[in-house]
Protein backbone atom coordinates (compact mmCIF):
# COMPACT_ATOMS: atom_id res chain seq x y z
CA UNK A 1 0.00 0.00 0.00
CA UNK A 2 2.85 2.50 0.89
CA UNK A 3 6.50 2.55 0.11
CA UNK A 4 8.60 1.24 3.32
CA UNK A 5 10.96 4.17 4.42
CA UNK A 6 14.67 3.94 5.75
CA UNK A 7 14.92 7.60 5.69
CA UNK A 8 15.76 7.34 9.87
CA UNK A 9 17.59 4.29 10.30
CA UNK A 10 20.84 6.37 11.20
CA UNK A 11 18.54 8.50 13.34
CA UNK A 12 17.51 5.65 15.13
CA UNK A 13 20.66 4.09 16.13
CA UNK A 14 22.11 6.77 16.99
CA UNK A 15 23.22 6.83 20.67
CA UNK A 16 20.31 7.90 23.00
CA UNK A 17 19.86 8.90 26.55
CA UNK A 18 21.23 5.99 28.67
CA UNK A 19 18.73 4.93 31.22
CA UNK A 20 17.58 1.89 33.10
CA UNK A 21 13.88 3.05 32.44
CA UNK A 22 12.83 0.43 29.84
CA UNK A 23 10.72 1.39 27.27
CA UNK A 24 7.76 -0.19 28.32
CA UNK A 25 6.32 -1.04 32.25
CA UNK A 26 3.59 -3.51 33.37
CA UNK A 27 0.76 -1.31 35.28
CA UNK A 28 -1.90 -3.04 37.30
CA UNK A 29 -5.02 -1.07 37.76
CA UNK A 30 -7.21 -1.05 40.73
CA UNK A 31 -10.54 -2.37 38.86
CA UNK A 32 -7.87 -5.37 38.02
CA UNK A 33 -7.31 -4.69 34.39
CA UNK A 34 -3.21 -5.01 33.69
CA UNK A 35 -1.17 -4.19 30.56
CA UNK A 36 2.16 -3.04 29.23
CA UNK A 37 2.26 1.32 29.51
CA UNK A 38 4.73 2.41 26.94
CA UNK A 39 7.22 4.92 28.69
CA UNK A 40 9.26 5.85 25.45
CA UNK A 41 9.17 8.24 22.19
CA UNK A 42 6.87 6.57 19.36
CA UNK A 43 9.24 8.29 16.11
CA UNK A 44 8.77 6.37 12.99
CA UNK A 45 7.03 3.81 14.33
CA UNK A 46 9.87 2.72 16.98
CA UNK A 47 9.86 3.01 20.20
CA UNK A 48 13.03 5.11 21.20
CA UNK A 49 14.60 6.77 24.39
CA UNK A 50 15.47 10.29 23.78
CA UNK A 51 18.27 11.52 22.51
CA UNK A 52 19.57 13.33 25.36
CA UNK A 53 16.20 13.82 27.65
CA UNK A 54 15.60 13.07 31.31
CA UNK A 55 12.32 11.21 32.93
CA UNK A 56 9.08 12.30 34.20
CA UNK A 57 6.81 11.28 36.75
CA UNK A 58 3.31 10.63 36.58
CA UNK A 59 1.23 10.57 39.29
CA UNK A 60 -2.21 9.89 39.98
CA UNK A 61 -4.41 12.50 40.74
CA UNK A 62 -7.13 10.39 42.96
CA UNK A 63 -4.05 8.72 45.28
CA UNK A 64 -1.03 11.14 44.70
CA UNK A 65 1.35 8.34 44.50
CA UNK A 66 3.68 8.32 41.22
CA UNK A 67 2.03 5.73 38.80
CA UNK A 68 5.23 5.29 36.44
CA UNK A 69 7.94 7.38 34.57
CA UNK A 70 8.27 8.24 31.30
CA UNK A 71 10.72 9.77 28.70
CA UNK A 72 11.31 13.19 28.77
CA UNK A 73 11.87 14.34 25.12
CA UNK A 74 13.76 17.90 24.30
CA UNK A 75 14.25 19.78 21.06
CA UNK A 76 16.61 17.71 19.55
CA UNK A 77 14.50 14.73 19.59
CA UNK A 78 11.10 16.61 18.50
CA UNK A 79 13.71 17.39 15.20
CA UNK A 80 14.02 13.51 14.28
CA UNK A 81 10.26 13.00 14.73
CA UNK A 82 9.70 16.38 12.45
CA UNK A 83 12.49 14.52 10.04
CA UNK A 84 10.61 11.33 10.20
CA UNK A 85 7.47 13.09 9.35
CA UNK A 86 8.29 15.12 7.03
CA UNK A 87 9.91 12.24 5.00
CA UNK A 88 6.69 10.37 5.57
CA UNK A 89 4.71 12.90 3.55
CA UNK A 90 7.27 13.06 0.54
CA UNK A 91 8.12 9.58 0.16
CA UNK A 92 5.15 7.44 0.80
CA UNK A 93 1.87 7.49 -0.86
CA UNK A 94 -0.07 8.47 2.49
CA UNK A 95 -0.91 12.12 1.24
CA UNK A 96 -0.79 11.26 -2.82
CA UNK A 97 -2.30 7.56 -2.87
CA UNK A 98 -5.52 6.23 -3.36
CA UNK A 99 -7.12 8.38 -0.36
CA UNK A 100 -9.39 5.05 0.52
CA UNK A 101 -6.21 3.70 2.02
CA UNK A 102 -6.56 6.59 4.55
CA UNK A 103 -10.24 5.79 5.34
CA UNK A 104 -9.30 2.17 6.42
CA UNK A 105 -6.44 3.04 8.77
CA UNK A 106 -9.05 5.47 10.63
CA UNK A 107 -11.53 2.92 10.81
CA UNK A 108 -9.17 0.57 11.53
CA UNK A 109 -7.78 2.37 14.55
CA UNK A 110 -11.61 3.39 15.55
CA UNK A 111 -12.05 -0.23 16.03
CA UNK A 112 -9.05 -0.63 17.65
CA UNK A 113 -9.70 2.03 20.25
CA UNK A 114 -13.37 -0.13 20.98
CA UNK A 115 -10.90 -3.12 21.41
CA UNK A 116 -9.47 -1.28 24.36
CA UNK A 117 -12.58 1.02 25.24
CA UNK A 118 -11.83 -0.51 28.89
CA UNK A 119 -7.97 -0.31 29.20
CA UNK A 120 -8.36 3.20 27.16
CA UNK A 121 -11.03 4.28 30.25
CA UNK A 122 -9.05 3.55 32.68
CA UNK A 123 -6.01 4.73 32.03
CA UNK A 124 -7.83 8.41 31.66
CA UNK A 125 -8.83 7.63 35.66
CA UNK A 126 -5.63 6.61 36.83
CA UNK A 127 -3.57 9.49 35.03
CA UNK A 128 -6.41 12.08 34.40
CA UNK A 129 -8.07 11.52 37.50
CA UNK A 130 -11.94 11.72 36.10
CA UNK A 131 -14.43 9.25 36.81
CA UNK A 132 -14.69 5.62 35.58
CA UNK A 133 -17.94 6.70 33.24
CA UNK A 134 -16.68 10.11 32.57
CA UNK A 135 -13.68 8.48 30.71
CA UNK A 136 -15.65 5.74 28.99
CA UNK A 137 -17.67 8.64 27.43
CA UNK A 138 -14.39 9.97 26.52
CA UNK A 139 -13.71 6.77 24.89
CA UNK A 140 -16.66 6.39 22.68
CA UNK A 141 -16.87 10.06 21.28
CA UNK A 142 -13.04 9.71 20.73
CA UNK A 143 -13.83 6.06 18.36
CA UNK A 144 -17.10 7.52 16.53
CA UNK A 145 -15.24 10.68 15.79
CA UNK A 146 -12.32 8.74 14.04
CA UNK A 147 -14.84 7.63 12.06
CA UNK A 148 -16.87 10.76 11.13
CA UNK A 149 -13.33 12.29 10.34
CA UNK A 150 -12.48 9.13 8.05
CA UNK A 151 -15.60 9.82 5.66
CA UNK A 152 -13.80 12.95 4.52
CA UNK A 153 -10.97 11.47 3.08
CA UNK A 154 -12.12 10.62 0.03
CA UNK A 155 -14.34 13.29 -0.36
CA UNK A 156 -11.44 16.31 -0.26
CA UNK A 157 -12.82 17.78 -3.83
CA UNK A 158 -11.64 20.37 -5.81
CA UNK A 159 -14.00 22.43 -8.25
CA UNK A 160 -14.87 23.64 -11.76
CA UNK A 161 -14.55 26.99 -12.76
CA UNK A 162 -16.31 27.90 -15.56
CA UNK A 163 -14.36 31.54 -17.67
CA UNK A 164 -15.19 30.91 -20.55
CA UNK A 165 -13.36 28.23 -23.28
CA UNK A 166 -10.41 29.80 -23.32
CA UNK A 167 -9.03 27.96 -20.29
CA UNK A 168 -9.38 25.24 -18.19
CA UNK A 169 -9.64 26.11 -14.40
CA UNK A 170 -10.02 24.20 -11.30
CA UNK A 171 -9.10 23.66 -7.73
CA UNK A 172 -7.31 21.25 -5.36
CA UNK A 173 -7.70 20.67 -1.92
CA UNK A 174 -4.28 19.63 -1.11
CA UNK A 175 -2.55 18.26 2.24
CA UNK A 176 -0.21 21.00 4.25
CA UNK A 177 2.05 18.92 5.01
CA UNK A 178 3.73 18.29 9.07
CA UNK A 179 1.15 19.19 11.34
CA UNK A 180 2.40 19.40 14.96
CA UNK A 181 -0.48 19.09 17.80
CA UNK A 182 -0.23 19.98 21.12
CA UNK A 183 -2.70 18.30 23.58
CA UNK A 184 -4.50 19.94 26.86
CA UNK A 185 -4.67 17.90 29.96
CA UNK A 186 -8.26 17.83 30.66
CA UNK A 187 -9.55 14.99 27.93
CA UNK A 188 -6.09 13.53 26.98
CA UNK A 189 -7.72 11.12 24.34
CA UNK A 190 -10.58 12.97 22.61
CA UNK A 191 -8.63 16.13 22.49
CA UNK A 192 -5.51 13.69 20.62
CA UNK A 193 -8.46 11.90 19.00
CA UNK A 194 -9.77 15.52 17.91
CA UNK A 195 -6.52 16.29 16.10
CA UNK A 196 -5.42 12.99 14.67
CA UNK A 197 -8.74 12.57 12.92
CA UNK A 198 -9.22 15.60 10.46
CA UNK A 199 -5.11 15.76 10.24
CA UNK A 200 -4.81 12.23 9.07
CA UNK A 201 -7.84 12.14 6.68
CA UNK A 202 -6.38 15.25 4.75
CA UNK A 203 -3.05 13.16 4.04
CA UNK A 204 -1.20 15.29 6.78
CA UNK A 205 1.67 13.54 8.94
CA UNK A 206 1.82 14.70 12.45
CA UNK A 207 4.07 15.25 15.66
CA UNK A 208 2.16 15.29 19.12
CA UNK A 209 3.06 16.59 22.33
CA UNK A 210 0.76 15.53 24.95
CA UNK A 211 0.64 17.15 28.24
CA UNK A 212 3.03 16.29 30.64
CA UNK A 213 0.46 15.35 33.02
CA UNK A 214 -1.75 12.72 31.71
CA UNK A 215 0.99 10.98 28.94
CA UNK A 216 -0.22 7.73 29.54
CA UNK A 217 -3.13 6.89 27.02
CA UNK A 218 -1.46 9.27 23.89
CA UNK A 219 1.27 6.54 24.63
CA UNK A 220 -0.71 3.62 24.55
CA UNK A 221 -2.68 4.73 21.38
CA UNK A 222 0.73 5.29 19.27
CA UNK A 223 0.79 1.03 19.67
CA UNK A 224 -2.73 1.26 18.38
CA UNK A 225 -1.69 3.68 14.87
CA UNK A 226 1.02 1.32 14.01
CA UNK A 227 -1.41 -1.86 14.38
CA UNK A 228 -3.96 -0.03 12.30
CA UNK A 229 -1.50 -0.10 9.45
CA UNK A 230 -0.48 3.61 9.34
CA UNK A 231 3.27 4.29 7.60
CA UNK A 232 6.36 4.64 9.30
CA UNK A 233 6.29 8.52 10.30
CA UNK A 234 3.01 9.62 9.77
CA UNK A 235 2.68 9.95 13.62
CA UNK A 236 4.92 10.58 16.00
CA UNK A 237 4.72 11.17 19.88
CA UNK A 238 7.48 12.90 21.98
CA UNK A 239 6.39 13.35 25.48
CA UNK A 240 7.87 16.54 27.02
CA UNK A 241 7.31 20.17 28.64
CA UNK A 242 6.05 22.94 26.91
CA UNK A 243 9.20 25.14 27.02
CA UNK A 244 11.25 22.86 25.16
CA UNK A 245 8.51 20.42 23.52
CA UNK A 246 6.05 22.42 22.95
CA UNK A 247 8.32 25.42 21.72
CA UNK A 248 10.24 23.63 19.38
CA UNK A 249 7.36 22.60 17.71
CA UNK A 250 5.83 25.83 17.42
CA UNK A 251 8.68 27.45 15.93
CA UNK A 252 10.03 24.43 13.71
CA UNK A 253 10.39 25.45 10.18
CA UNK A 254 9.55 22.23 9.01
CA UNK A 255 5.84 22.51 10.75
CA UNK A 256 3.37 24.01 8.32
CA UNK A 257 0.56 23.71 10.52
CA UNK A 258 -0.10 23.90 14.41
CA UNK A 259 -3.33 22.65 16.41
CA UNK A 260 -3.52 23.39 20.17
CA UNK A 261 -5.78 22.75 23.07
CA UNK A 262 -5.23 24.91 26.00
CA UNK A 263 -4.85 28.64 28.17
CA UNK A 264 -5.02 31.44 25.95
CA UNK A 265 -1.71 32.67 27.68
CA UNK A 266 0.06 29.57 25.83
CA UNK A 267 -1.88 30.01 23.05
CA UNK A 268 -1.04 33.79 21.89
CA UNK A 269 2.68 32.38 22.66
CA UNK A 270 2.03 29.79 20.13
CA UNK A 271 0.62 32.45 17.95
CA UNK A 272 3.53 34.61 18.08
CA UNK A 273 6.18 31.54 17.73
CA UNK A 274 4.10 30.64 14.76
CA UNK A 275 4.24 33.78 13.03
CA UNK A 276 7.97 34.07 12.21
CA UNK A 277 7.28 31.14 9.63
CA UNK A 278 3.48 31.84 8.77
CA UNK A 279 2.04 28.76 9.85
CA UNK A 280 -1.33 27.78 9.48
CA UNK A 281 -3.07 27.53 13.68
CA UNK A 282 -5.73 26.20 15.33
CA UNK A 283 -6.65 27.64 18.77
CA UNK A 284 -8.89 25.81 21.46
CA UNK A 285 -8.41 28.14 24.29
CA UNK A 286 -9.94 29.19 27.50
CA UNK A 287 -13.55 30.18 28.63
CA UNK A 288 -16.13 31.67 30.72
CA UNK A 289 -19.44 30.46 29.27
CA UNK A 290 -22.53 31.87 30.43
CA UNK A 291 -25.44 29.45 31.01
CA UNK A 292 -28.89 30.97 30.61
CA UNK A 293 -32.07 29.66 32.37
CA UNK A 294 -35.41 31.81 31.29
CA UNK A 295 -38.42 31.93 33.39
CA UNK A 296 -40.53 29.44 30.61
CA UNK A 297 -38.00 26.73 30.88
CA UNK A 298 -38.82 23.31 31.56
CA UNK A 299 -37.19 23.23 35.42
CA UNK A 300 -36.19 19.80 35.96
CA UNK A 301 -34.80 19.76 32.36
CA UNK A 302 -32.65 22.53 33.11
CA UNK A 303 -31.70 21.29 36.60
CA UNK A 304 -29.98 18.27 35.27
CA UNK A 305 -28.54 20.03 32.22
CA UNK A 306 -26.56 22.77 34.53
CA UNK A 307 -25.19 20.40 37.19
CA UNK A 308 -23.13 19.21 34.44
CA UNK A 309 -22.41 21.67 32.78
CA UNK A 310 -20.21 23.06 35.81
CA UNK A 311 -19.59 19.46 37.61
CA UNK A 312 -18.65 17.12 34.52
CA UNK A 313 -15.30 16.41 34.69
CA UNK A 314 -15.05 18.05 37.78
CA UNK A 315 -14.91 21.76 35.79
CA UNK A 316 -12.02 20.91 34.32
CA UNK A 317 -13.96 21.48 30.65
CA UNK A 318 -12.69 24.71 28.54
CA UNK A 319 -16.40 24.92 27.89
CA UNK A 320 -17.67 24.60 31.75
CA UNK A 321 -20.97 26.81 31.91
CA UNK A 322 -19.21 28.66 34.89
CA UNK A 323 -21.50 31.38 34.54
CA UNK A 324 -25.09 31.04 35.43
CA UNK A 325 -27.59 33.68 35.14
CA UNK A 326 -31.10 32.35 36.29
CA UNK A 327 -34.42 34.83 35.70
CA UNK A 328 -36.04 36.29 39.08
CA UNK A 329 -39.28 34.64 38.48
CA UNK A 330 -38.13 31.48 39.21
CA UNK A 331 -34.83 32.45 41.03
CA UNK A 332 -35.38 31.03 44.64
CA UNK A 333 -37.40 27.89 43.60
CA UNK A 334 -34.68 26.83 40.99
CA UNK A 335 -31.66 27.99 42.74
CA UNK A 336 -33.14 25.44 45.89
CA UNK A 337 -33.80 22.50 43.27
CA UNK A 338 -30.01 22.79 41.77
CA UNK A 339 -28.88 22.60 45.57
CA UNK A 340 -30.74 19.22 46.26
CA UNK A 341 -28.90 18.00 42.93
CA UNK A 342 -25.48 19.17 43.52
CA UNK A 343 -26.13 17.79 47.04
CA UNK A 344 -26.51 14.13 45.69
CA UNK A 345 -22.78 13.96 43.97
CA UNK A 346 -20.94 11.76 45.02
CA UNK A 347 -17.04 12.41 45.26
CA UNK A 348 -14.41 9.39 45.78
CA UNK A 349 -12.41 7.21 43.60
CA UNK A 350 -12.99 7.69 40.67
CA UNK A 351 -12.80 4.41 39.90
CA UNK A 352 -15.67 3.30 42.19
CA UNK A 353 -19.36 2.97 39.50
CA UNK A 354 -20.99 5.22 41.63
CA UNK A 355 -19.02 8.32 41.50
CA UNK A 356 -19.81 11.30 39.62
CA UNK A 357 -17.20 13.31 40.75
CA UNK A 358 -13.60 12.53 40.71
CA UNK A 359 -10.23 13.85 41.19
CA UNK A 360 -9.12 17.52 40.09
CA UNK A 361 -5.54 16.82 37.26
CA UNK A 362 -3.02 18.08 39.50
CA UNK A 363 -1.75 19.39 42.58
CA UNK A 364 -1.13 22.84 40.83
CA UNK A 365 -4.66 23.07 39.63
CA UNK A 366 -5.87 21.35 43.03
CA UNK A 367 -4.25 24.92 44.76
CA UNK A 368 -5.27 27.43 42.02
CA UNK A 369 -9.18 26.24 42.45
CA UNK A 370 -9.04 26.86 46.13
CA UNK A 371 -7.56 29.82 46.04
CA UNK A 372 -10.13 30.75 43.91
CA UNK A 373 -12.65 29.97 46.33
CA UNK A 374 -10.92 32.12 48.80
CA UNK A 375 -11.20 34.82 46.61
CA UNK A 376 -15.12 34.59 46.03
CA UNK A 377 -15.28 34.79 49.57
CA UNK A 378 -12.77 38.13 50.32
CA UNK A 379 -14.81 39.61 46.85
CA UNK A 380 -18.00 38.94 49.31
CA UNK A 381 -20.05 36.09 46.97
CA UNK A 382 -22.10 34.16 49.18
CA UNK A 383 -20.87 30.69 49.61
CA UNK A 384 -23.86 28.57 49.20
CA UNK A 385 -22.28 25.11 48.99
CA UNK A 386 -18.69 23.18 48.80
CA UNK A 387 -15.98 25.26 48.96
CA UNK A 388 -13.55 22.91 50.17
CA UNK A 389 -11.39 20.22 49.52
CA UNK A 390 -12.98 16.42 49.81
CA UNK A 391 -11.48 13.79 52.02
CA UNK A 392 -7.68 14.16 53.02
CA UNK A 393 -5.82 12.47 50.34
CA UNK A 394 -6.01 12.99 46.71
CA UNK A 395 -6.89 16.43 44.72
CA UNK A 396 -10.81 16.57 45.32
CA UNK A 397 -12.67 19.79 45.53
CA UNK A 398 -16.15 19.74 46.90
CA UNK A 399 -18.53 21.40 44.29
CA UNK A 400 -18.94 24.85 45.15
CA UNK A 401 -21.52 27.58 44.45
CA UNK A 402 -21.67 31.11 44.92
CA UNK A 403 -24.89 33.28 44.53
CA UNK A 404 -24.78 37.24 45.26
CA UNK A 405 -21.64 37.98 42.72
CA UNK A 406 -21.54 40.94 40.94
CA UNK A 407 -20.07 41.56 37.25
CA UNK A 408 -16.65 42.54 37.76
CA UNK A 409 -15.49 39.85 40.57
CA UNK A 410 -12.93 37.80 39.24
CA UNK A 411 -14.60 34.47 40.37
CA UNK A 412 -17.14 35.90 37.09
CA UNK A 413 -14.25 37.43 34.49
CA UNK A 414 -11.46 34.98 34.91
CA UNK A 415 -11.48 30.88 34.12
CA UNK A 416 -11.27 28.78 37.16
CA UNK A 417 -11.29 25.60 35.50
CA UNK A 418 -12.62 23.70 37.95
CA UNK A 419 -16.36 22.99 39.84
CA UNK A 420 -16.70 26.55 41.02
CA UNK A 421 -20.72 28.13 39.75
CA UNK A 422 -21.03 31.92 39.74
CA UNK A 423 -24.59 32.18 40.14
CA UNK A 424 -26.37 35.61 38.98
CA UNK A 425 -30.09 37.11 38.80
CA UNK A 426 -31.81 38.47 35.81
CA UNK A 427 -34.93 40.07 34.66
CA UNK A 428 -34.65 40.84 30.96
CA UNK A 429 -33.69 39.51 27.69
CA UNK A 430 -31.42 42.34 26.83
CA UNK A 431 -29.96 42.19 30.29
CA UNK A 432 -28.85 39.23 30.63
CA UNK A 433 -27.18 39.11 26.70
CA UNK A 434 -25.44 41.90 27.80
CA UNK A 435 -23.82 40.10 31.00
CA UNK A 436 -23.32 37.17 29.33
CA UNK A 437 -21.64 38.56 26.04
CA UNK A 438 -19.06 40.49 29.19
CA UNK A 439 -16.25 38.18 28.60
CA UNK A 440 -12.89 38.19 27.02
CA UNK A 441 -13.84 34.45 26.25
CA UNK A 442 -16.30 33.18 23.81
CA UNK A 443 -16.56 29.49 23.50
CA UNK A 444 -19.83 28.43 24.57
CA UNK A 445 -23.20 29.31 26.04
CA UNK A 446 -26.37 28.05 27.23
CA UNK A 447 -30.00 28.55 26.37
CA UNK A 448 -32.87 26.75 28.69
CA UNK A 449 -36.48 27.85 27.29
CA UNK A 450 -39.34 26.52 25.94
CA UNK A 451 -39.88 29.59 23.51
CA UNK A 452 -38.53 29.43 20.07
CA UNK A 453 -38.28 33.30 19.91
CA UNK A 454 -36.09 33.48 22.48
CA UNK A 455 -34.09 30.72 21.08
CA UNK A 456 -34.19 32.46 17.95
CA UNK A 457 -33.17 35.99 19.16
CA UNK A 458 -30.79 34.91 22.20
CA UNK A 459 -28.62 32.37 20.23
CA UNK A 460 -27.96 34.63 16.93
CA UNK A 461 -26.70 37.59 19.78
CA UNK A 462 -24.51 35.51 21.96
CA UNK A 463 -20.97 36.51 21.36
CA UNK A 464 -20.12 32.61 21.68
CA UNK A 465 -18.60 29.61 19.12
CA UNK A 466 -21.34 27.11 20.42
CA UNK A 467 -24.86 27.76 21.90
CA UNK A 468 -25.93 24.68 23.44
CA UNK A 469 -30.10 25.12 23.64
CA UNK A 470 -31.51 22.56 26.49
CA UNK A 471 -28.88 20.93 27.11
CA UNK A 472 -25.12 21.61 27.91
CA UNK A 473 -21.25 20.18 26.84
CA UNK A 474 -23.96 17.58 24.60
CA UNK A 475 -21.17 17.20 21.77
CA UNK A 476 -21.36 14.91 18.31
CA UNK A 477 -19.17 14.29 15.85
CA UNK A 478 -20.90 15.95 12.95
CA UNK A 479 -20.95 19.15 15.10
CA UNK A 480 -18.45 21.77 14.97
CA UNK A 481 -16.57 23.48 18.29
CA UNK A 482 -14.71 25.85 18.94
CA UNK A 483 -14.42 29.80 20.16
CA UNK A 484 -14.86 33.30 19.41
CA UNK A 485 -12.71 35.81 21.19
CA UNK A 486 -9.60 34.94 23.17
CA UNK A 487 -11.28 31.46 23.09
CA UNK A 488 -9.38 30.77 19.68
CA UNK A 489 -10.97 30.64 16.33
CA UNK A 490 -11.00 27.40 13.96
CA UNK A 491 -13.07 24.06 14.87
CA UNK A 492 -12.61 20.83 15.74
CA UNK A 493 -14.91 18.02 14.52
CA UNK A 494 -17.94 18.32 11.74
CA UNK A 495 -17.25 18.76 8.34
CA UNK A 496 -15.06 22.59 8.84
CA UNK A 497 -12.76 20.82 10.71
CA UNK A 498 -11.54 19.28 8.03
CA UNK A 499 -10.41 22.83 6.57
CA UNK A 500 -8.21 23.73 8.72
CA UNK A 501 -5.67 20.87 7.49
CA UNK A 502 -5.89 21.76 4.30
CA UNK A 503 -4.95 24.40 1.20
CA UNK A 504 -6.26 24.86 -2.03
CA UNK A 505 -4.23 25.34 -5.02
CA UNK A 506 -6.01 26.90 -8.40
CA UNK A 507 -5.09 25.76 -11.47
CA UNK A 508 -5.78 27.94 -14.30
CA UNK A 509 -4.55 26.58 -18.22
CA UNK A 510 -4.87 28.10 -21.57
CA UNK A 511 -6.52 26.21 -24.26
CA UNK A 512 -4.76 26.52 -27.45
Amino acid sequence: MFRSSTFLKANLKNVRFNSSLPLSVKLNLPNGISYEQPTGLFINNEWVKPLRGETLEVTSPSTEEVITKVYQGLEDDVDVAVAAAKNAFETTSWATGDPTARVRALLKLADLYEEHAETLASIEVLDNGKCIANARGDVALSANYLRSAAGFADKMHGEFIETGNTHLNYTRKEAIGVVGAIVAWNFPLMLLSWKLGPALAAGNTMVIKSAEATPLSALFVANLIKEAGFPAGVVNFVTGLGPTVGERISTHPDIGKITFTGSTLVGKRIMRNASETVKKVTLELGGKSANIVFPDADIDRAVENIYPSIFYNTGEVCSAGSRLYVHEDIYDGFISRLLEKVKTIKMGNPFDESVVMGAQNSVAQFKKILKYIEIGNAEGAKLLTGGKRHGNKGYFVEPTIFTDVKPNMRIVQEEIFGPVLAVSKFSSTDEVIKAANDSTYGLASGIHTSNINTIAKVSSQLKAGTVFVNTYNDFNPAVPFGGFKQSGFGKEMGKDALDSYIQIKAVRAGIY
